[in-house]
């Protein structure tokens, strides 16, 4: 089912094109804790369209960019040029662990205010009149 599912999907993990480009092009630089795998063309060569070094990640299972983690996503967009599991990186502790978004979610944010939060809304302000028809 799942190599099916690489023929008409594209949001599951990889296509078929995706994994032939990868086998024949990627060199694999590693796994973060959520098993997404990251990859640059072979060698760190140069793509010749871009100027740079060309990476990508797999997902693993559903495609969601916000299950990359701060310093992958750094490492993806040439921001550093040491993966981070090549490093010794220790998180200061007002860093979070990585949490993908919620949107659409009962954790979803709801500002004070929503239609959707479960605060009461605030009164108005008094700066406020309504419109009525024909004034």
């Amino acid at each position: 089912m799942h190599w099916l599912l690489q023929f008409f999907t594209w949001w599951n993990g990889q296509s078929l094109n995706t994994r032939f480009h990868t086998w024949r092009n990627g060199e694999s630089v590693g796994q973060d804790e959520q098993g997404n795998q990251y990859y640059r063309t072979k060698g760190g060569q140069i793509d010749p369209a871009l100027g740079f070094e060309r990476r990508w990640v797999i997902f693993a299972g559903e495609s969601d960019a916000s299950k990359v983690p701060p310093g992958w996503h750094g490492w993806l967009h040439h921001t550093f040029d040491t993966p981070p599991n090549q490093e010794s990186y220790q998180a200061r502790e007002w860093e979070l662990p990585h949490l993908a978004n919620q949107t659409g979610t009962p954790a979803a944010y709801r500002p004070q205010g929503s239609t959707l939060s479960t605060a009461k809304r605030p009164p108005a302000s008094g700066d406020y009149q309504a419109w009525t028809p024909g004034r």
